[in-house]
Formats: C-alpha cells, sequence, structure tokens
C-alpha cells in the first residue's frame, strides 16, 4: 500500500509517516510505503484515481478530488485542531494575535492550505482586497523530481531573503524561522490564537476511499489501529521521533522534531467529533468547496470508531 503526505520534513503528519518508521503499519499486517505528493489536492487527487491508497493530509483538502465528500472517508486523526502558524518578518515587530499586521504584506502559503488563512483573516475583520493582503504560493517551494521538499522549510528561507513578509506553514517551517530570528510567531491557531471557529477548519487527518472501507474493513481498522499506536508509543517516549526522523529528516531538522512533537502531543487523539465535521463543512461551505450539508456519517468512516480507542 501507499501513503501519501504533503510534506515530509514536518511535524503536521508526522505520524503517519512515524506508522511506517517505526514499524506500527508493519505490527498490524500491512506494507505500507511513504510517499511525498506536494500539494495536498495531488494527493487526493492520487487517492481517487487509485495510484496511492491511504493520505495522511489536512482533511477539508479531501473535497479537492472528491466533491461533497463523494466516494471518500476519513478513518482518524492525526491530531487535533488546524495546526499551522502565521509567521511574519521579525523587523516587522509584530505582536502575537495582531491581525493587523498582513495589511499590505505579502504572505506565502500552499495551495489549499492558504484557505484556512484566507478564512480566518476574514472573520477577525480583515478584507483582503481593500487591506492589499496578498496570498499566494512560495518561491522555491514547488518540488523538483527526486526532491525532498518541505513547504515550511522553502517559506522559512523565502522570508530570510525577503521574498516574502510572511507564511503561513507547518511547526518545523515555523520553529526554523523562529530559532534563525528571521520570524515571528503571530498565530497559533491550536493553541487559541484567531477566531475561535477556526480550530475546527481542519486537522491533520488520514483518509481513504469509501470502496476500500466498504470492501476491505479489516484493512482500514489496522490504519487505524497503527496510527493510534504510534500517537500512544510517541506520547510514552518522545524521543522515538527522533529515530524516525533520522530516517526521513535532514540532521539539523531531525535534531528539532522530538520538541515539536512533545508541543503537539496534547493533540494526539484519534477521534473525529461530530463538532469538528460541523464545524469543517461549516468552513468549506464558506469558502465555496463545499455547496451541500453532508452528514458526519457521510464524511467519517463511523463503523470504525471503535478503533480511535488505544
Amino acid at each position: 500500500m501507499k501513503l501519501a503526505v504533503p510534506d515530509l520534513i514536518s511535524n503536521s503528519y508526522f505520524p503517519a509517516a512515524a506508522a511506517v518508521e517505526l514499524g506500527f503499519f508493519r505490527e498490524e499486517g500491512l506494507d505500507v510505503a511513504l510517499e511525498l505528493l506536494f500539494p495536498v489536492n495531488k494527493s487526493y487527487e492520487a487517492l481517487r484515481d487509485g495510484t496511492v491508497d491511504i493520505i495522511g493530509g489536512s482533511a477539508h483538502s479531501a473535497l479537492a478530488a472528491f466533491p461533497e465528500w463523494r466516494g471518500v472517508k476519513l478513518l482518524c486523526a492525526q491530531g487535533q485542531g488546524m495546526y499551522w502558524f502565521l509567521v511574519m518578518r521579525s523587523d516587522l515587530g509584530a505582536k502575537r494575535g495582531e491581525f493587523d499586521i498582513v495589511k499590505g504584506r505579502r504572505i506565502g502559503a500552499a495551495p489549499w492550505v492558504e484557505m484556512g488563512l484566507r478564512r480566518l483573516l476574514i472573520e477577525a475583520g480583515i478584507d483582503l482586497v481593500r487591506d492589499n493582503v496578498t496570498i499566494g504560493p512560495v518561491p522555491g517551494a514547488a518540488p523538483t523530481p527526486g526532491a525532498v521538499v518541505n513547504f515550511g522549510l522553502s517559506a522559512a528561507k523565502a522570508l530570510e531573503e525577503g521574498k516574502i513578509d510572511g507564511f503561513w506553514a507547518n511547526g518545523m517551517g515555523t520553529e526554523v524561522a523562529v530559532k534563525s530570528g528571521v520570524g515571528t510567531i503571530v498565530l497559533d491557531i491550536r493553541r487559541g490564537d484567531g477566531p475561535k471557529p477556526a480550530f475546527n477548519y481542519t486537522m491533520a487527518s488520514i483518509a481513504t476511499t469509501e470502496r476500500l472501507t466498504r470492501e476491505r474493513p479489516d484493512t482500514a481498522r489496522a490504519i487505524i489501529r497503527a496510527v493510534v499506536k504510534t500517537q500512544q508509543a510517541l506520547k510514552a517516549d518522545v524521543s522515538l521521533a527522533t529515530k524516525a526522523a533520522t530516517k526521513l529528516f535532514p540532521a539539523y531538522e531531525a535534531s528539532l522534531i522530538a520538541e515539536l512533537i512533545r508541543r503537539d502531543l496534547p493533540y494526539y487523539d484519534a477521534s473525529i467529533s461530530e463538532s469538528f465535521v460541523a464545524g469543517m463543512n461549516q468552513f468549506a461551505r464558506d469558502i465555496g468547496i463545499l455547496k451541500g450539508n453532508p452528514t458526519y456519517a457521510d464524511v467519517v468512516a463511523t463503523e470504525l470508531r471503535d478503533c480511535w480507542r488505544p
């Protein structure tokens, strides 16, 4: 089986990657290979087209390839809450929670990831046109054949080089930018910054096709169990994060991952609540990627919920 993630050198989808590297999929009888497919919509398109079997990505982005949630199911969460950070250039003197700092600025964000930033800024009273806020791709973030690409690291480099004024990306890119002194965290949605509904805009989830859940439920259950075991193992011994990352990350980023995962551990809960799905679907309607009102069971493989418990 193939598991696609849109960002590899990152804490965002680390439970999925670590489930491969630490052997928890293998322990469940699954032969799973990890594959990088950036941006996230390409990952879901590959799932739709049958070239990958599992996606470890942002939940709302399933709508890029599965309109109205038809044909796809969320199996479990890798972590609760929207998990991206808004980082601005240090020399701007931005303060935590200061939305006005985005006015007249260029902010880098990946496709589909940028939707969360756009919506939360609107909810915070920012008019993207009136306030001249430019949100778009980061120079150098597009992958080349055979390259190991991390959007957040590309964003941090672009920030340092003055190509952008800020970025909306994962914790690894954020950590690199902050430690180097070029970036300041303005918004950390998971930890309470921004409009309250933003927490439920999306989450890092595990998804597969509805067909797999229907025809191979034992496999779907094994996938969930492997992710849950990974979450529990990291909670018990966060140094395992370094062990897994050493096989995947450059040395410097590997040295940072254990601390990033330690901060994320409070959000390691595999469950997907009805309130989350309601919030995510409202967000999706607000930004125009969803028209209808899918039910909880339309979105989540509810028959497999018993596997969420450790």
